[in-house]
């Protein structure tokens, strides 16, 4: 697999439009098909308008979590380099403050028009896998988000010498770990619709839980091949230990769910 030759797309009378930008947006609006879509036929307890009305605040928040995570963890290099903070199209947009980012409008937004955060949050679970899935190939197009050195043919992204990590520039293939990941998000978004979604007697919130578990497990695994994680801890990626707590905490959440459920039958 080869890097492509630029980050740019096309530029026109000076400013240039970045694959990334475009990835991004495209994979917002394929977010926002799956939600309405599966909203309208397999939830009918949710209200699409609703949902349309909520999404713009969730995903302005999500960008803005994304984006505040990331130079939150490399606050040294954006400390020094202040105008670096506002350049998306540079990368640096971490899933787990987005998901953070949009939690908290979420629920604040449920408390505020007076719905179910639970209900709406396991729509847009579906929504934010293949969202995610897209979203990852902007990691392609910006020579980012890549793994250890690769030696098994038909899995070597190679990677030009300006982008390779100190210490490594004398390899040239490097683990794809952006398309682990992208694959990842599809089979999580498979498993959540055609086997967790059928479960017998579900609980609102399942769908969320399950997503944040499978995410994280398959984040954990694959962080662990990658050269670019911004923090580390104790020799331990820092999105290792936040989906490591993400895990437990939704485990937690399901077993106060359903034992909730249980007392109450």
């Amino acid at each position: 697999m080869q890097s492509p030759p630029s980050s740019i797309l096309i530029s026109i009378g000076g400013f240039d439009i970045h694959y990334y930008g475009l990835i991004m947006f495209c994979a917002i609006i394929c977010a926002l098909f799956v939600i309405r879509h599966i909203a309208k036929k397999y939830y009918r307890n949710i209200d699409t308008d609703v949902v349309l009305d909520i999404l713009p605040a969730v995903i302005i928040s999500a960008i803005l979590g994304a984006r505040l995570y990331y130079v939150l963890m490399d606050f040294g290099y954006f400390y020094n380099h202040p105008t670096e903070i506002l350049a998306l199209w540079h990368g640096g947009m971490s899933i787990h403050g987005g998901i953070i980012g949009g939690v908290l409008a979420g629920v604040i937004l449920a408390k505020v028009k007076k719905i179910s955060f639970l209900q709406y949050a396991d729509v847009f679970s579906y929504g934010l896998t293949i969202g995610q899935a897209i979203g990852r190939w902007g990691n392609y197009f910006n020579c980012e988000a890549f793994g250890k050195p690769c030696f098994v043919p038909y899995l070597q992204l190679y990677i030009p010498e300006q982008y390779r990590p100190y210490g490594y520039e004398a390899y040239q293939y490097f683990h794809p770990t952006f398309l682990y990941e992208s694959l990842w998000d599809v089979v999580v978004f498979l498993l959540l619709f055609f086997v967790i979604r059928k479960v017998p007697n579900i609980k609102d919130g399942t769908i969320f839980c399950a997503y944040l578990i499978m995410y994280s497990i398959g984040r954990m695994i694959i962080e662990s091949c990658r050269l670019d994680s911004v923090l580390n801890i104790g020799g331990i990626e820092i999105a290792s230990i936040v989906s490591a707590f993400i895990i437990v905490v939704s485990f937690v959440v399901l077993f106060f769910l359903y034992k909730k459920k249980r007392q109450d039958v």
